[in-house]
């Protein structure tokens, strides 16, 4: 008893002794490696079954990862659970059950955003996308969310097309950038100044080059006026493409309208394999500095937003410092609606 006495008085001395530089070490932790401003141009409020860490969380995460401004958007997915499937998945790649279409994520990400203070709000970006891409019927959905929350929508999107296994897995036609459902939405964007986020494959997994570049680019070309954002440079899991970067090259110089952002498997693949900037997208950056985003594409969860933000450390340290403030947080900022950057300044 004496001993267990002793063991005690040793570990509430060792405690209050501690605690404050514990406490000091996870506040240092969390604030001294943070060099950028960031506007996460890319995440998604819920995963492959709505389900979310709450809008506190990531707000939190925000905070401790020296990020300002956040675009956040539902799924407009759902990954099915099969009577055979004895576990429940969370990923569209866990199985190969089927993938629907789901329209209340736009209300999700609604009901979040209008919990919040006003302060908190100017903060987080909503965009709506729950809408099949290959629907006539679509333009309807976006009217009706727009009509529901007025003043609250900031883009359109991410609006999923060709989308590797996605694509496989969902129910019914395949979506396509260019398909004729989605021009009522990008005309709609242009008319209430809202941008548009596209996830458009540039290519197929067996197929080196780009196949379905002209998807992308018929949209594009066909709307002048809408602003429209490339989600992940068109590059998903397995899709190599050599000549990408002379391909975005083109495409950025013909279209004024069109944006990159650089977010998910684009960025460790192609950007900065094993840590380092590869030089041909370091120029090609440089080139069209006011034209690319960064975005982590978080879905649901933000337990690794930190790391993920600060992975695009690498990358902005070899911009010049103009180039990655733009980069890292003006360029996404600048094609938001007239009335939010008025809000902003």
């Amino acid at each position: 008893m004496k001993l267990r006495s002793i063991c005690n008085n040793f570990f509430i001395f060792l405690f209050v002794f501690s605690a404050p530089f514990i406490l000091y070490q996870l506040s240092a932790d969390s604030t001294d490696s943070i060099r950028y401003s960031v506007a996460d141009s890319h995440l998604h409020f819920v995963d492959f079954l709505q389900e979310t860490d709450g809008i506190d969380s990531l707000l939190c995460a925000m905070e401790n990862a020296g990020v300002d401004h956040c675009m956040v958007n539902g799924l407009p997915l759902v990954k099915k659970w099969d009577a055979i499937d004895a576990i429940r998945p969370h990923y569209y790649l866990e199985d190969d059950a089927r993938i629907y279409w789901y329209s209340a994520t736009d209300v999700i990400v609604a009901r979040a955003v209008l919990g919040l203070s006003e302060s908190e709000r100017t903060r987080i970006h909503p965009f709506l996308c729950g809408f099949n891409a290959t629907d006539r019927n679509a333009i309807q959905h976006v009217k009706l969310m727009y009509e529901w929350y007025p003043d609250l929508w900031e883009g359109i999107g991410e609006i999923q097309t060709r989308h590797d296994d996605l694509t496989a897995l969902t129910y019914g036609e395949r979506a396509r950038a260019n398909h004729m459902a989605l021009d009522p939405i990008y005309a709609f964007a242009a008319e209430h100044d809202l941008p548009v986020c596209v996830h458009s494959d540039i290519s197929s997994v067996w197929v080196h080059e780009p196949l379905y570049l002209h998807e992308m680019e018929e949209a594009v070309k066909r709307h002048p006026d809408t602003r429209f954002v490339w989600a992940h440079a068109g590059i998903s899991r397995r899709i190599v493409v050599p000549t990408l970067v002379q391909d975005l090259r083109c495409m950025l110089k013909t279209y004024p309208n069109l944006w990159i952002d650089i977010s998910w498997v684009v960025y460790p693949m192609d950007i900065v394999p094993n840590d380092t900037p590869n030089k041909d997208w370091v120029a090609l950056v440089e080139e069209f500095p006011d034209r690319f985003m960064v975005g982590t594409d978080t879905v649901g969860h933000f337990g690794k937003y930190k790391k993920d933000i600060l992975s695009y450390y690498v990358f902005l340290d070899a911009l010049t410092p103009k180039t990655a403030r733009l980069v890292a947080r003006d360029n996404f900022l600048n094609i938001l609606p007239q009335r939010v950057r008025d809000r902003l300044e």
